[in-house]
């Protein structure tokens, strides 16, 4: 059983916060502790915060057993850029809207606590992106993107793997996902669906200037490099909804799989296939509902 549970939360949503009081009662009910930041101590209750070892994020890496997040996806990224590298499960409680990486609901957080506390649970590994350009070296669960600066013009970007020239991009930008990814971004923008398990990433342009510019999978292996091949506005590089820093002329964007892993904690008696026709209604017919 874990001993430790850090908790991170979106403390801006008041659901966020009172599953993370819930959290609390239960697991230090169970003798285990609750490892928190400063953040969420300051908003939740003076008793709450008392029973909780306070802690800034970045030190959970080396303290926690498991991460449990309250949020959305976005809450669950942040938590992966935290923990990445460091082999320790991550646990997504959603409250927002979808929630697919964030797979449990708020309706289900008692069940969820039971899980994490009787080991009823599976852990995945998940394929991770590491981006370099200039100085800035990052790291992405879900996707790379570069984009237009300005919303009002496109981004011309030519793109090479493993050296070998594929395609110049005329279009709002280029995202380079994971199987993970697939499911986000890249799939709003047109992208395919990548089970998990597929040693693969996508190379998907966004609203591309010419239709004949589609989706590219290509093997984890190779490497992605993508440049700016025109003038005019600088581009930016984002990962996971985080803008890393801005480019301009030719600087090199370089793309590979990250030696790193994130661990997502998954119900055992479901599927990934389950959570796409759960989540995204996948292949469902409308005349059998």
């Amino acid at each position: 059983m874990m001993r430790h549970i850090a908790i991170m939360a979106y403390a801006a949503r008041p659901d966020a916060i009172r599953g993370v009081s819930v959290a609390i009662e239960r697991f230090t009910g169970e003798g285990i502790e609750v490892i928190i930041s400063p953040s969420i101590a300051d908003v939740i209750s003076p008793e709450h915060a008392a029973a909780c070892k306070v802690r800034e994020a970045e030190e959970f890496r080396k303290l926690a057993d498991m991460v449990i997040t309250f949020g959305g996806d976005g809450t669950l990224l942040s938590a992966a850029r935290t923990m990445i590298g460091a082999d320790v499960p991550i646990m997504g409680v959603n409250v927002g809207k979808l929630g697919f990486l964030a797979e449990f609901s708020m309706t289900e957080l008692d069940d969820a606590i039971d899980r994490v506390v009787s080991g009823a649970y599976r852990i995945v590994d998940r394929t991770t992106l590491e981006v370099s350009f200039g100085n800035v070296t990052s790291f992405a669960l879900n996707e790379v993107l570069v984009e237009r600066s300005s919303k009002a013009k496109m981004i011309a970007v030519r793109a090479w793997v493993d050296d070998h020239h594929v395609a110049d991009y005329r279009a709002d930008g280029v995202i380079v996902a994971t199987p993970t990814g697939s499911t986000a971004y890249s799939l709003a923008a047109g992208g395919p669906i990548i089970a998990p398990s597929t040693n693969s990433f996508c190379i998907t342009p966004i609203a591309p200037h010419t239709l004949t510019l589609r989706p590219l999978i290509i093997d984890d292996s190779s490497e992605v490099r993508l440049e700016l091949y025109s003038e005019g506005d600088p581009g930016q590089v984002v990962a996971d909804g985080q803008i890393l820093g801005s480019i301009s002329g030719r600087q090199p964007i370089v793309v590979r799989k990250s030696s790193h892993l994130v661990k997502l904690v998954k119900r055992v008696d479901s599927t990934y296939y389950d959570l796409l026709r759960q989540k995204l209604l996948w292949a469902v017919d409308p005349a059998t509902k």
